[in-house]
């Protein structure tokens, strides 16, 4: 089993649909004191990649994290937008795609998906 992250996007940047400021970034830096809240969306890939290293570094989620281009085409070709979470089969085609989060993104779905996947493949 892989498991890859894909750093698409800002949800929330500075200069969009921002949640830093009063009280809304004061209980998002209480609450997850490792979320930036002060991220500009990126303008260049160079931008994109310092932003998704930055991120991984901070949540030290240990995932080895890809950038999309800026032309967004993996964001497009999944609707990965906010946030995403899929399970693609040794064909390539997609054995799960989860809800949009935040409200759709439950790991535990992805978990049962992995189990049922690996329970259905051929014993080797």
């Amino acid at each position: 089993m892989q498991f890859l992250l894909i750093y698409i996007r800002e949800a929330h940047p500075v200069d969009g649909w921002w949640l830093g400021g009063g009280l809304t970034g004061l209980l998002i830096k209480w609450m997850s004191p490792k979320t930036a809240v002060n991220v500009y969306d990126p303008t260049t890939i160079e931008e994109r990649r310092s932003i998704a290293s930055n991120c991984h570094t901070a949540l030290q989620y240990g995932i080895q994290t890809y950038v999309d281009e800026m032309d967004d085409s993996v964001n497009k070709a999944y609707a990965a937008h906010p946030t995403r979470l899929y399970l693609v089969g040794l064909d390539g085609k997609v054995v799960y795609a989860g809800g949009i989060g935040p409200y759709g993104f439950k790991p535990a779905d992805l978990d049962k998906a992995i189990e049922n996947y690996l329970q259905s493949l051929p014993v080797v």
